[in-house]
């Protein structure tokens, strides 16, 4: 059901339905009432969840579904302390911003990214669970007249053993009885009696993606509803000279032609209408942008010279002890330059929305796939200069993310604005694949020089890693760049390597000029600077006569749970047995709180310069896993964005235009390149960490390791594509 049906449901049952509405807070149950109550109404804005007489528990979903399955977890969280029947959970999509529902880990931005939705909920909606739950036996205590040490829950019932009375969650929300919460807040279950939390509970999102029903924002169709096709500015900052409409509104179906702040949008009755419109266009540009001057390659240089220059400014992400004293008194010092491309999220949705503008521009329906909320309905109501009472926005399922629906201005929601505006109909504007590419926001370029030092044992001493690379907050961000500059953390998370214990450490960012659009991607900065840090602990463990594991066991003195994850992957993989014609390498990354150690078993056509991933093991710990399988799904899915990013990924940019069009020249991992793939997940009870991205920042290195361990030579430029295979063979 949609928020605005649910709405009208609520109003309806103001006027003389019953049920509970509960409102949610920080710290678990903040608030509960009668449907029907004087207090109903003001409540009703506020419910996370809604018991009905007839005993259905509508529980809302304040984050975005894009895949990672949290439009299951989040609910299934608060049914589980709640006791509540699944079967009786309806699930209920929040649609406006609305801060009340923010996430925690965000400062309660309405904001899906970074795996922080189970994350930063768990704590508030597992409290607000318990406490609806001791409200109910509450009640029925009253009803009953008997104490409330005597009741039990079982799913959706309230049970009295001694007597066999039995009340059904909707009677009770039905009924009169107290509402008081608690003074102190209700005891939580047991892990050891969870019933949902950790179970198989199948995922509500996936019979919908799996025989085509599920509705994304591309599938929206409204009545009377236009298509828009936009022509945009070939490089980035340029803008219109001229143009010529002529041939394109003579083409059949075209009812419009709009400009657009960097580009010309042509709506037509169909979508085909709108691109041949749209290939009809006669525009010239301006060619003085000074990315014109610049190609990626070009940029990369630039970065490694800033990075390897010691001297050069740098903001200081992460330091202690002195890692440059350190690094000067060592035995032996060593120091590597690692390169990383642009890459691009490659979602299988491109970008979509639907816009509805009112005729006098006074109110807007939209319906859109982003991962907030929040700054969906800034841009909605900034482009029109209305007010957010006045934006009505339904948010889609998403066909993908991966951080590219995160922008704080969302220029595919702004097209489709200004389109349906100008032509006083609803419009749909749809980006194809080529566009979506040529002019997408990536993970950004990175140059990063690591120096450590060894004693005469072998030990390390001393750690330095330069991170040269755009700020990617500033871009995609400048409202949050403000409050953090200059601490990055998109662009420099995995950098602090925090699941080693290195007494002089230091970490630091060289804050580069930025050379196209820049925007989160799987993983963040983990996604390049583990890859950099893992295969640079491998060249120290080399130069140490230290085996790869023993090296990284002794930098986790202070870290139990990491060294669990070492030993376990090791007998997973088997490490000490050696197929022929095969090389193995080992990484330990994470992403936040989560830990993963991974082993890659690697072949390598030598002529070809090809390398294919065999086997992929990997060692987990994520904390308690609220949904095991998709747990698995999640780090499996993490891995496979690695290998592909890893083998074939590369955006390459020549005078400021991305010379990349689709699928056949930006490569992705084949189905039938797909390595075999072991995930174990470490047993644990404490609070769940991030698992989305976890998959990912260990598999590059692990890669270049097996490369290793294969040839005897070292790959530090990601991708690893066949051309710097054979340049590291020597061929």
């Amino acid at each position: 059901m949609a928020l605005n049906d649910m709405t009208l449901t609520r109003r309806e049952m103001l006027k003389g339905a019953g049920g509970l509405l509960f409102v949610v807070g920080a710290g678990g149950l903040a608030s509960v009432a009668d449907a029907g109550g004087e207090t109903a109404r003001a409540t009703d804005a506020l419910a996370w969840v809604r018991i009905d007489p007839e005993g259905a528990i509508r529980i809302l979903f304040p984050a975005t579904e894009m895949g990672q399955g949290s439009s299951t977890a989040l609910p299934l969280i608060l049914a589980e302390e709640l006791d509540a029947d699944w079967d009786d959970v309806v699930i209920e999509q929040l649609n406006r911003d609305d801060r009340r529902f923010g996430n925690p880990a965000f400062g309660n931005v309405l904001y899906t990214a970074g795996s922080s939705a189970v994350y930063g909920y768990f704590d508030a909606l597992r409290q607000a669970g318990a406490d609806a739950r001791a409200v109910l036996m509450q009640r029925a205590a009253a009803l009953w007249q008997l104490p409330v040490s005597e009741l039990r829950t079982e799913p959706s019932a309230v049970v009295h053993d001694p007597s066999g009375r039995r009340a059904a969650y909707g009677t009770l929300a039905n009924g009169a009885g107290p509402l008081a919460i608690g003074d102190r807040p209700a005891p939580l279950k047991d892990p050891a009696d969870y019933r949902l939390i950790g179970s198989a509970t199948p995922r509500r999102d996936v019979p919908g993606k799996t025989d085509g029903t599920e509705t994304f924002a591309i599938d929206v169709r409204v009545p009377g509803m236009l298509y828009a096709s936009v022509l945009r500015a070939p490089v980035e900052g340029e803008t219109l000279v001229s143009m010529d409409t002529a041939e394109a509104r003579a083409a059949a179906g075209v009812v419009e032609v709009v400009s657009l702040p960097d580009g010309v949008a042509v709506v037509a009755e169909t979508p085909w209408a709108a691109r041949r419109g749209r290939d009809r266009l006669s525009v010239t540009w301006t060619e003085t942008a000074a990315a014109r001057d610049w190609s990626d390659a070009a940029a990369l240089e630039v970065y490694a010279a800033a990075a390897e220059d010691l001297t050069s400014e740098s903001a200081v992400w992460r330091v202690e002890g002195d890692a440059a004293a350190a690094i000067a008194a060592a035995d032996r010092t060593m120091s590597a330059t690692y390169r990383s491309d642009y890459a691009y999220h490659a979602q299988m949705e491109p970008m979509a929305v639907v816009a509805d503008v009112a005729e006098d521009g006074s109110r807007a329906e939209v319906w859109a796939g982003t991962q907030t909320q929040s700054w969906t309905q800034r841009t909605i109501a900034e482009v029109l200069g209305i007010g957010a009472d006045a934006v009505t926005l339904h948010m889609m399922p998403m066909g993908g993310g991966f951080g590219r629906r995160t922008a704080l201005t969302q220029e595919y929601v702004r097209d489709a604005l200004l389109c349906s505006r100008a032509t006083g109909r609803p419009v749909k504007a749809i980006w194809t694949r080529e566009d979506d590419l040529k002019h997408g926001w990536f993970r950004p370029a990175a140059a990063q020089h690591l120096r450590a030092g060894l004693n005469a044992q072998g030990g390390l001493s001393g750690w330095q890693h330069r991170v040269a690379t755009p700020s990617v907050i500033a871009y995609f961000n400048p409202l949050r760049w403000q409050q953090v500059a200059p601490q990055d953390i998109i662009s420099m998370r995995g950098a602090e390597s925090k699941f080693y214990a290195i007494p002089d450490f230091a970490a630091e960012h060289v804050i580069t000029e930025r050379m196209a659009r820049v925007i989160p991607w799987r993983g963040i900065g983990a996604a390049y600077t583990s890859f950099a840090a893992e295969a640079f602990v491998d060249e120290l463990a080399e130069a140490a006569g230290r085996d790869p594991f023993a090296f990284r066991a002794r930098l986790m003195s202070e870290n139990p749970r990491g060294r669990h994850l070492l030993e376990r992957v090791r007998a997973m993989s088997d490490w000490d047995r050696r197929h022929p014609g095969t090389g193995r390498g080992l990484a330990f990354a994470g992403y936040g709180d989560t830990m993963a150690a991974g082993v890659a078993e690697i072949s390598l056509d030598r002529d070809s310069g090809v390398i294919r991933v065999l086997s992929f093991w990997a060692a987990v710990d994520a904390g308690l896993l609220v949904s095991p399988g998709n747990a698995r799904a999640q780090v499996e899915g993490g891995i496979v964005f690695g290998v592909s990013s890893a083998l074939r990924e590369r955006v390459t940019i020549e005078r400021g235009q991305v010379q990349q069009e689709n699928f056949y020249d930006y490569e992705i991992l084949r189905a039938d390149a797909v390595p075999d793939i072991d995930v174990y997940f470490a047993t644990g009870t404490h609070r769940p960490t991030q698992v989305g991205e976890a998959g990912t920042p260990m598999v590059a290195a692990a890669i270049a390791n097996a490369f290793h361990d294969l040839t005897g030579r070292r790959l530090r430029h990601m991708p690893f594509t066949p051309e710097r295979v054979r340049e590291a063979l020597g061929a």
